[in-house]
């Protein structure tokens, strides 16, 4: 099947209330929606860059900037036959996952539509449920994470993450114990918050039997990490310094962490991101699918994504609602059965666009045909 057109927008989704974690707030959810089409088919992805530089490099400038001068002209016209090999289109492209990833992701729902298959069942995916985990935001107070713990914890969400940075901590992490118990299936996320000059107060964490901590420090160093985990019990979560396999390799080697979060955005797509998993349950180092605040969309290739075998932990793949008022797609992205999501059979993604969504949000639509 021959790509013949290719729609990129720029949309801006409100939230329902901030996010805030160590390296800022959001508001809102500016992101780029990539449509591709072939033999009136659509496959549909997003770009899951922020507008400012502070997760990784990319932003939603840059993104477009990468799918409008490079990617989509390498995509026009190509015949799409084997979505493993979609990333070899872009080999010479550096770095950029997050707009690699959007491409690739997008073929891989048009490739599965035309099979008639779910994208879960085309990347082998086992599990006809995922279980559910959210992600608390730094709030103002310790008792507005509590209350927003409690909520959560009602709703039935699987795993309770909340972010913490230096003077947001152990404080706040003994208030949720005290409070909900040691049944609560608890971690905390730092986004590398924290060096190993703060080695006290990550010891103190130990005492209070957290699922992981998740990237306490630097992105690009694995070796402090495997320092860290040495000298804690807690066991450490790698996020942002995982862009590869060869990452993974490196991070087993010297013994940087114990679990991995994988986010498909974050390591070049699907392809990418199904051998990280691969590689990972050979060395028994199990993993869980994060979130970046997706819309309809993103969240369903996290949810087919999760589907894998090796997902053995609760993800951040919330419900729609969780952050938005109004989403993209139909039908909701919603519980199937408290804290959990029911893995799409239909094919590809297994969601539809809402037209009159899409069209709300847009702030800029470009489209690409094939000559």
């Amino acid at each position: 099947m021959n790509i013949d057109r290719i729609e990129l927008r720029r949309l801006q989704v409100p939230l329902k209330a901030p996010f805030e974690t160590s390296f800022g707030r959001l508001i809102s959810r500016d992101c780029i929606l990539v449509a591709v089409f072939s033999e009136g088919l659509a496959g549909y992805a997003e770009a899951v860059a922020f507008h400012q530089p502070f997760y990784n490099e990319e932003t939603t400038g840059t993104v477009w900037h990468m799918l409008e001068d490079f990617l989509i002209p390498q995509a026009l016209g190509r015949d799409l036959t084997d979505p493993w090999k979609v990333s070899d289109w872009f080999a010479g492209v550096r770095r950029n996952f997050m707009a690699i990833s959007s491409m690739e992701s997008a073929l891989w729902d048009l490739y599965s539509k035309a099979m008639g298959v779910s994208l879960s069942s085309a990347l082998g995916g086992t599990r006809t449920e995922i279980a559910v985990g959210v992600s608390i935001g730094i709030e103002s107070s310790i008792d507005q994470v509590l209350d927003n713990v409690g909520h959560f914890r009602e709703q039935g969400y699987q795993k309770i993450k909340v972010k913490i940075k230096p003077g947001f901590d152990i404080a706040l992490i003994a208030a949720i114990r005290d409070k909900f118990g040691d049944g609560l299936a608890l971690m905390a996320d730092a986004n590398s918050a924290y060096t190993l000059a703060d080695l006290p107060v990550l010891r103190e964490l130990d005492a209070f039997g957290l699922m992981m901590i998740e990237q306490p420090l630097a992105a690009d160093d694995l070796i402090d990490h495997a320092r860290l985990q040495r000298e804690i019990a807690t066991p450490i979560c790698l996020d942002e310094s995982i862009h590869s396999s060869e990452d993974v390799r490196k991070a087993v080697e010297l013994g940087s962490c114990k679990i991995i979060n994988i986010k498909i955005g974050r390591v070049g797509g699907l392809a990418k991101a199904r051998a990280i998993h691969d590689l990972c349950a050979k060395h028994t180092l199990p993993v869980w699918c994060g979130g970046m605040l997706e819309l309809g969309v993103g969240r369903a290739h996290n949810i087919a994504l999760a589907s894998l075998p090796n997902f053995s932990i609760a993800g951040d793949t919330s419900a729609s609602n969780r952050s938005f008022a109004e989403d993209i797609v139909t039908p909701a992205v919603d519980f199937c059965r408290p804290g959990f999501l029911a893995v799409p059979t239909g094919p590809g993604i297994g969601y539809e666009i809402e037209p009159r969504a899409l069209e709300k949000f847009t702030e800029t639509k470009m489209t690409f045909a094939a000559r």
